[in-house]
């Protein structure tokens, strides 16, 4: 069965950190981190709804700015999260700029953006018209860990140590809805906008004695609609499996209390993408800048008994040793 979200890494391992998580059926991802974003379209950036910094050194905050400039002048709600001091980076960035033509736009471009502390979570919502000066209303909710929850999924965190705070993220899908295209096309059914409707209706879980309405779309104009049962065209065209775990880890020392945070997030998952800045050689660099080694990244993997991993964030230093970085990984995983 395949996941409902399908992410890749925005770079190669030699350059900026960031995972792309766009969504089967659906104009959305998410994205992990916001270092240079030359490796996604336009196109794959409008689909961006939320974006989890894990820290904002250079090379994990520095696309904030083409990400802003893509939105620009469109009717878009964009939400962002980062730990300790997010604000002041987000609105050091935006003070950046000058907006003294954004009243004029037609559209309404928003920015909810979160910080997060040990204990709680701040939301202050920046308005592209008022020339992003915050709204003098900020939202204080308790953090247990769970940054965003959907009805089909999830992201969490765990608070990490980079000699700043650095958030370690997870992705939790609850169940995964596979669409059966054969039950598709017997009962003539389009591939379109509607499937998303009918995966929130299951992830919801509404009665599935009520009705569901199918539309046929044509440059986004409806021009049929059909009514179902909903239980009963689940069972035609849906089979429902057990949902997806993606965990990313970057920038941490490889210190016990990181360990311990860090397994416990990303225990069971299918995917881990982590760091493996440098090689064990070379550990007391790693120690100094707070970064994990190969086998250290590898070891984290088998300990959290992980199904995949892809290694990431790897030292300019060791250009053309690809493969000595992921042998180490591979059998510190193995051992």
């Amino acid at each position: 069965m395949r996941p409902s979200f399908h992410p890749r890494l925005t770079n190669d391992p030699f350059s900026d950190p960031g995972l792309f998580i766009p969504f089967l059926f659906e104009k959305r991802a998410l994205l992990f981190d916001l270092g240079e974003l030359r490796g996604l379209s336009p196109r794959d950036l409008l689909k961006v709804s939320h974006v989890f910094v894990t820290h904002t050194h250079m090379d994990h905050f520095i696309g904030f700015d083409t990400l802003l400039r893509i939105f620009l002048g469109r009717d878009k709600e964009l939400h962002l999260f980062g730990p300790e001091g997010f604000f002041r980076h987000v609105e050091g960035k935006l003070a950046g700029y000058t907006w003294n033509l954004v009243h004029e736009y037609q559209t309404d471009f928003t920015l909810k953006v979160t910080e997060i502390h040990p204990d709680k979570a701040l939301t202050r919502t920046y308005v592209c018209k008022d020339r992003f000066r915050s709204r003098v209303n900020q939202v204080e909710e308790a953090f247990t860990g769970i940054l965003l929850r959907e009805p089909s999924f999830l992201v969490e965190a765990a608070w990490l140590d980079h000699r700043i705070p650095c958030l370690g993220l997870s992705l939790k899908e609850d169940f995964y809805v596979n669409i059966n295209k054969q039950g598709l096309k017997e009962l003539g059914l389009p591939v379109g906008p509607w499937l998303t409707r009918f995966k929130r209706a299951l992830y919801e879980e509404r009665d599935p004695k009520g009705d569901f309405l199918v539309t046929y779309e044509k440059e986004g104009i409806v021009t049929k609609e059909r009514k179902f049962i909903l239980g009963e065209l689940a069972r035609k065209i849906a089979t429902v499996s057990p949902g997806k775990k993606i965990t990313y880890i970057t920038d941490i020392a490889g210190s016990p209390e990181n360990y311990e945070k860090a397994i416990r997030l990303a225990n069971n998952s299918d995917h881990l993408f982590i760091e493996a800045a440098f090689l064990d050689r070379d550990r007391n660099a790693a120690r100094k800048k707070f970064h994990l080694t190969a086998k250290e990244a590898g070891t984290l993997a088998r300990l959290a008994k992980v199904k995949h991993y892809t290694l990431f964030h790897f030292s300019p230093r060791y250009d053309h040793m690809v493969q000595d970085i992921e042998k180490e990984a591979k059998e510190a995983f193995l051992q």
